[in-house]
């Protein structure tokens, strides 16, 4: 669960940054985000959101990668302040 200074990558901003605290769900779902470079400590901005809500599309290492909102929800990050 989130503490105070952190929250779901679902739940960010369009346009908001933030760095990944902690990935949750299965192995299998775990194994498959690390995969695609969300990993502990990387930096990841909310690029878009599909008309409807889901997918959201991110950018992470200088690439963007559309993820279901369900399994953005199971990613913590602790967001980037916008004066930094």
């Amino acid at each position: 669960m989130p503490d105070e200074t952190s929250t779901t990558l679902d739940r960010l901003a369009r346009g908001r940054s933030g760095v990944i605290v902690r990935i949750g769900g299965d192995r299998a779902l775990r194994r498959r985000l690390l995969d695609m470079g969300l990993v502990q400590g990387e930096t990841v901005t909310l690029a878009a959101v599909a008309p409807l809500g889901d997918p959201i599309e991110l950018t992470v290492k200088g690439y963007h990668l559309s993820l279901r909102r369900s399994e953005a929800r199971l990613i913590e990050v602790e967001p980037i302040n916008a004066a930094s």
